[in-house]
């Protein structure tokens, strides 16, 4: 089918005579107003008269709107080129506002593959992606498809978010294969694994976090910078959104704010003068203007 092309259409014979009778009486207003306003032109109308005729051409008009609008809704036409997949009603049949008629794919966006996707993965996911399907059906074949879709608004029934991905070379495959999704999220951002006691001001699933960067002295200060919390681990905490390069306070950051000049002890320098496991599992210490027991 083509964009525009009938695809159903209600019985036409009432709805078209709602609508000549709603254009007879336009006429007949207009005519009355025009009427009316000659002779109030001459001071044989009243204004009342005059504006009870304009009121009666106002409200046929809206009759007449009203009308050509139901007339509009009467007829569905393909919103773009594509096929009928499913036909939801047979001729004939009494259908109500909102019934769904039939189902059609288009073919404007090629093959699109919907999936859902929990919450930390749609915070991380962009538009223009790359993402590569596989199907059951054709255990053999690999698609490659770039991103085009990130839902907004969790689906109320599962929770997750649906993202579309146009594949590329699928226009064969027909609608309704179960496919198993891959997406490779853009960008410098890496998951790092650090411990919950790093974490502060938690909302939901994100976090803050004290990273070192170098001010314009060159020296070291503390920077928070906001982070995607994922899976807990012991005492150790899954996080997003940080390039690969970043260095994290993960312990003397509730002792430190932000542009605080900070020393930094790696975790050899704490294996030598203690032998815990929070010191070794530790990656870099904050010392802000306080000395080291």
């Amino acid at each position: 089918m083509q964009r525009g092309q009938i695809l159903a259409s209600l019985d036409l014979r009432e709805i078209d005579a709602a609508v000549a009778k709603a254009q007879v009486a336009t006429d007949k207003a207009q005519r009355d107003q025009a009427r009316v306003q000659r002779l109030a032109a001459d001071s044989v109308a009243t204004l009342a008269q005059l504006q009870d005729a304009t009121s009666a051409l106002d409200a046929a008009r809206a009759d007449l709107a009203t009308a050509r609008v139901n007339r509009d809704y009467a007829v569905i036409t393909a919103p773009e080129a594509g096929i009928v997949l499913r036909r939801e009603v047979a001729p004939g049949s009494t259908v109500g506002p909102g019934t769904t008629v039939m189902t059609m794919g288009g073919t404007r966006r090629g093959r699109v593959l919907r999936a859902g996707v929990p919450d930390r993965d749609a915070l991380r996911i962009r538009v223009g992606d790359a993402a590569t399907a596989h199907f059951d059906a054709l255990p053999r074949a690999r698609f490659e498809g770039k991103v085009i879709l990130v839902g907004r608004a969790a689906d109320p029934r599962t929770g997750t978010y649906a993202v579309e991905v146009s594949l590329t070379g699928a226009d064969a495959l027909p609608s309704g294969l179960v496919g198993q999704l891959r997406i490779a999220v853009k960008g410098k951002q890496v998951a790092m694994r650090i411990p919950v006691d790093a974490l502060l001001e938690a909302d939901r699933d994100s976090a803050t976090v004290y990273t070192i960067r170098v001010d314009s002295a060159g020296a070291p200060v503390a920077a928070p910078q906001r982070v995607a919390v994922g899976a807990l681990s012991g005492d150790q905490v899954h996080i997003n959104g940080l390039a690969p390069e970043a260095r994290v306070i993960t312990r003397g950051a509730t002792y430190v704010t932000a542009g605080v000049p900070v020393r930094i002890i790696t975790t050899p320098f704490l294996d030598s003068i203690t032998a815990s496991t929070t010191a070794r599992a530790a990656l870099l210490t904050a010392a802000a203007g306080r000395r080291t027991p």
